[in-house]
């Protein structure tokens, strides 16, 4: 009879199934009971180095969970809704479980996490590039799936976070395109015929995104003091279903087959037909009886720094105040139609202005300013940092300004002038070289007389 192994150490031995195997101590599991790992392989030397490696993990304390390890789905399920819904902001968290549906269930969700390999996400990467997606949206997509993984590596469910052995797609930076103050003047002349004029001084003028901007209320701004409290954003969420069985709910808009090529239902959506439904789909939760957290929705600033108030110009006010009466002759003209919201930018009956009809303006007034296409971004936040680093103002304030938490992210908004550049070169060179001293007639030709008397009586003596 062989002597029995002491505690800890691993025993390998030959199977009558013709296997290799190893059996590793690692300690107790939660119910108290031996925690014994079972590795397998076709020779000695193969399980020995097997054996090796699990047990370097339990010294070093990062030896994986005992049990079956979650598919990628079932994590990535978990990850949103039980840790990520506990940080992220509403709007990002959406983003989050968009991109996951999409593309990662898709693509990997059918792999064990702790089999998940590098060649599997690079090759998830080029599919979808080759399908079209920008390599921004694939950049998105990484990220989202490296967070979830590290989360999953922190509590020992795998070895490695192999998101961090690929090499993600590489995105060129959106060069901005701000206005000129000449094209910022001819938009806010052709916004003045609007009723939304000052929406759109506040966005230009103040760098307000479109967020904070329809979401700004009156007890927020400050008259005594001449401040904004942006303390509030309005943004468009994703409902979600309240009810105990969200794939019954939605089952009248489940489409599980492709479109057709010449598909007529879905010729003005943008981005093509949408995709088949999952064989699970929870999504279609806008038409459940008992759908929460959509629709359009008051929220938080994504930071705290973004809350800091902003000072209002002073050529702002008056109008601010006409805009004030204005809305106060809406109110007694829409009655009891009116829905109260304290909102500074409101639709006839007191609702919130929709950010989509809010976008499309801005397209139409670019047309009638005679401005040529840009984002919404570009015609506010990027041109009030231009505008202001024009007008002489100094990075740090207008990082105070834009409210940014970083002052390289302030630079990445502020775009340089070529004609700047010119006038600081040219001042530049004044500097180093300056240029030559006016002179007189009179004092030319007397010069010239005076050496021309010296060089005759040298040649005399």
């Amino acid at each position: 009879m062989s002597p029995r192994n002491p505690n800890m150490e691993s025993s390998i031995y030959e199977g009558s199934d013709g296997w290799w195997h190893g059996r590793v101590t690692m300690g107790l599991k939660d119910d108290g009971s031996p925690d014994r790992r079972h590795r397998r392989a076709r020779t000695e030397r193969e399980v020995k180095r097997k054996v090796r490696e699990l047990e370097a993990l339990r010294d070093k304390g990062r030896a994986p969970k005992a049990g079956r390890k979650p598919t990628v789905e079932t994590w990535m399920t978990t990850y949103l809704t039980d840790i990520a819904s506990l940080k992220l902001k509403p709007r990002s968290l959406d983003d989050y479980w968009s991109k996951t549906r999409n593309d990662i269930i898709p693509g990997i969700g059918k792999h064990r996490i702790d089999k998940l390999q590098p060649e599997h996400l690079e090759r998830m990467y080029r599919i979808m590039l080759d399908e079209g997606h920008a390599p921004s949206h694939v950049l998105k997509v990484h990220r989202i799936l490296s967070r979830a993984l590290k989360i999953a590596h922190r509590r020992r469910l795998i070895v490695e976070n192999v998101a961090t052995l690929v090499d993600p797609p590489t995105v060129d930076e959106t060069e901005a395109n701000p206005f000129t103050k000449e094209e910022a003047k001819a938009f806010l002349e052709a916004a003045a015929k609007r009723p939304t004029f000052m929406r759109w001084c506040v966005g230009v003028g103040m760098g307000f995104r479109q967020g904070e901007t329809l979401g700004l209320r009156w007890p927020y701004v400050d008259f005594g003091n001449e401040l904004f409290h942006p303390q509030w954003q309005l943004q468009r969420l994703t409902w979600r279903h309240g009810c105990k069985d969200p794939h019954a709910c939605g089952e009248r808009l489940h489409r599980f087959d492709p479109c057709p090529p010449d598909c007529k239902a879905h010729k003005k959506y943008k981005r093509g037909c949408p995709k088949p439904c999952l064989k699970d789909c929870t999504r279609h939760a806008s038409v459940c009886p008992e759908r929460k957290g959509g629709g359009l929705a008051f929220t938080r600033p994504k930071t705290k720094k973004s809350q800091n108030p902003v000072p209002i110009p002073p050529p702002f006010l008056p109008y601010l105040r006409e805009h004030q009466a204005r809305q106060e002759e809406m109110r007694t003209a829409a009655g009891d139609a009116w829905e109260e919201h304290k909102l500074v930018f409101t639709r006839p009956d007191g609702r919130p202005l929709d950010p989509r009809q809010d976008w499309e303006e801005f397209k139409e007034l670019l047309k009638e300013a005679g401005i040529d296409d840009r984002r919404l971004y570009d015609g506010s936040r990027h041109t009030a940092g231009t505008i202001l680093n024009e007008l002489g103002v100094d990075m740090p304030t207008i990082m105070e300004i834009l409210r940014h938490t970083q002052i390289s992210q302030t630079r990445r908004y502020v775009k340089g002038r070529s004609h700047l550049s010119k006038d600081a070169m040219r001042r530049m060179g004044d500097h180093f070289m300056p240029g030559p001293e006016p002179t007189t007639e009179t004092r030319t030709e007397t010069v010239d007389r005076r050496a021309a008397r010296a060089q005759r009586r040298r040649r005399i003596r």
